[in-house]
């Protein structure tokens, strides 16, 4: 840490947009430059991942927040699905920041999501939470026009949420979800 200041930071483009889901702060707009967001499949998980994927022609809205110390060991574990990629080159902000990550999916481990992978819809609420919060309506409704992967079907787990991080859900919130996944022509599943 040099002057008082963390300046390692990482870039969340999914749950780690929504504050409430770490303790991390402040959180920073950004944008990571040739990356974008899908729903991939693991060999070992029945569930989507969120992930980015390399993208030339793509730019991915999400947030920076400093890690403490610089010290990625707490991060890594959460993040422990993913793969670290210093991208302080690709990413846009206005802060404090000189290295930057980014977590995702290895390419090699991950394939296109179907039936039998489906998106954990108390996540999905998590996510969308955190770009209402920090971006607005206008957030939350790119996140759905920006990710790929939608052919997976939606698990309805908002009565007995499965997330562990889920924070709670507001009226506009659930709206803004069920409106981007009729837009998105998602198929709903039973929880």
């Amino acid at each position: 840490m040099k002057d008082g200041c963390a300046h390692a930071y990482f870039f969340g483009y999914g749950s780690l947009v929504n504050a409430a889901t770490h303790v991390h702060a402040p959180l920073h707009h950004a944008t990571a430059k040739g990356w974008r967001r899908a729903w991939v499949a693991v060999p070992e998980r029945a569930l989507c991942y969120l992930t980015a994927v390399i993208d030339p022609l793509s730019d991915l809205k999400g947030a920076i927040a400093p890690v403490p110390g610089d010290d990625w060991a707490t991060l890594d574990l959460r993040e422990a699905a993913y793969a670290r990629h210093t991208q302080s080159h690709a990413v846009t902000h206005d802060s404090p920041a000189t290295e930057i990550a980014l977590y995702a999916v290895s390419p090699e481990r991950h394939t296109a999501p179907g039936d039998h992978n489906p998106i954990l819809l108390s996540y999905l609420d998590t996510v969308v939470t955190g770009y209402m919060t920090l971006y607005g309506p206008q957030g939350a409704a790119e996140f759905f026009s920006t990710t790929s992967g939608w052919q997976a079907p939606v698990l309805n787990d908002r009565a007995a949420p499965r997330y562990s991080r889920t924070t709670p859900l507001s009226d506009e919130v659930r709206d803004m979800v069920d409106d981007g996944l009729g837009r998105q022509n998602c198929r709903i599943i039973p929880g």
